[in-house]
């Protein structure tokens, strides 16, 4: 379910940025360096993604590969700095970032 209320379109797909510790041992990280850090991290979850999005390649490419396409739910690691951040109907920040960013799928 996109709680976010954002649809992608063409080749994007909706990310949810993995939130950054708020603190390191007892060192608190100020608020402003999380916003921006949150930002740069590279590990996120999938919440949407458009219909076009890694249709480079068939389901039979994705099969005989080894892998499968990835799909909303999916834990990832996205290019660092891609896409645009844009805030959702639920109040929470995401990025929108082309499919060819996803570098990875994370097994959990």
């Amino acid at each position: 379910m996109n709680p976010s209320g954002i649809n992608p379109t063409e080749f994007k797909v909706l990310i949810d940025p993995t939130p950054i510790q708020q603190k390191i041992g007892s060192i608190f990280i100020p608020e402003t360096t999380q916003e921006s850090e949150k930002f740069a991290q590279i590990k996120g979850r999938i919440v949407a993604v458009s219909p076009l999005a890694f249709s480079y390649a068939s389901k039979e490419e994705w099969t005989a590969a080894g892998a499968e396409k990835p799909k909303p739910g999916d834990l990832i690691l996205y290019a660092k700095y891609a896409g645009v951040r844009t805030k959702g109907k639920d109040g929470k920040e995401y990025v929108l970032a082309n499919d060819k960013d996803i570098c990875a799928l994370i097994e959990e």
